[in-house]
């Protein structure tokens, strides 16, 4: 049973497996777009944070559906630090989206147009420490957002990773500086033991005057100035929480059983192209382990 125990307990990583997807987290972005429908119509769809791209997958396979004539083909660019095994349909820039240099190389792919849409599936390597996890993870979404604000055409979307804490007033003030609407989403393959969501930000509308810029953190803005500090009392901005997905369907924190007489293990659709342990397999596999530990 080892190696089908991972299998018999997340539906959707055998799903993913079964209908080609290269890591489970695809089955998040489609019921996002299921709910809010922001596919519709992109052509031109950045993903921040891709490896190891099953976004990319559900963005290349699924903006095609909006060039019928075959003439036009959507332009989409992923995005990440770490290196990514290609994607029919995709660009890929191996990038800091800290660097304004990124932004541009973004735009310099849609030959100086905009993007319609940006997604960011990125988290940080969780600790377990859930006030340092919930200060980074929202750290890379105010990253993503900041290179968002220099890509993303007014009335695009942007689709990002956030973790639910007591204190994430504060994100969703500074996301609604930007954005008209603002909803917090749980698609049905997030387990409910997990703190993630997702926040789906439609309609791009920056302030008047806003200059995007690399040089100064979102949450260095005046938000008096902007007057969206309201963050107790009545006035306080509650940001919607939506379930997407079929409620009826596969439950992510449920165990499924297997029957193993028909079941046929699948390999995963796309192994990791440099992980940090391929180092340790190899000398396991040439029979160093021994001088492996005696430099431990």
């Amino acid at each position: 049973m080892g190696r089908t125990s991972k299998d018999k307990r997340d539906i959707f990583y055998r799903l993913a497996k079964e209908q080609g997807w290269r890591a489970r987290s695809a089955f998040k972005l489609l019921q996002v777009d299921e709910e809010f429908h922001i596919l519709d119509g992109v052509q031109r769809a950045v993903d921040l944070c891709a490896a190891p791209g099953s976004w990319s997958q559900v963005l290349s396979r699924r903006l095609v559906e909006n060039c019928p004539d075959g003439q036009t083909k959507p332009k989409i660019v992923a995005v990440d630090l770490q290196a990514m095994a290609p994607l029919a349909g995709v660009v890929q820039l191996q990038g800091d989206i800290t660097k304004e240099a990124t932004a541009n190389e973004i735009i310099g792919e849609f030959e100086g147009e905009k993007a319609d849409l940006v997604v960011c599936d990125g988290a940080p390597d969780v600790t377990g420490q859930h006030d340092a996890d919930e200060f980074a993870q929202a750290q890379l979404l105010l990253a993503a957002l900041n290179i968002t604000t220099h890509v993303l055409r007014p009335g695009g979307n942007f689709v990002a990773k956030i973790f639910r804490g007591k204190d994430i007033t504060l994100l969703y003030s500074q996301l609604r500086i930007f954005f008209t609407s603002v909803t917090c989403a749980k698609p049905r393959s997030s387990r409910n033991s997990s703190i993630e969501a997702f926040i789906v930000c439609q309609n791009y509308t920056p302030p008047e005057g806003y200059v995007p810029s690399m040089a100064n953190p979102l949450l260095d803005l005046d938000y008096d100035a902007l007057g969206v500090n309201a963050l107790t009392g009545p006035a306080r901005f509650i940001v919607p929480f939506v379930a997407c997905g079929d409620l009826s369907g596969w439950d992510a924190d449920q165990t499924y059983a297997l029957d193993l007489d028909t079941y046929q293990r699948l390999d995963p659709v796309q192994p990791p192209t440099m992980p940090p342990y391929k180092s340790a397999v190899e000398r396991k596999r040439g029979g160093n382990t021994g001088e492996a530990r005696e430099r431990l």
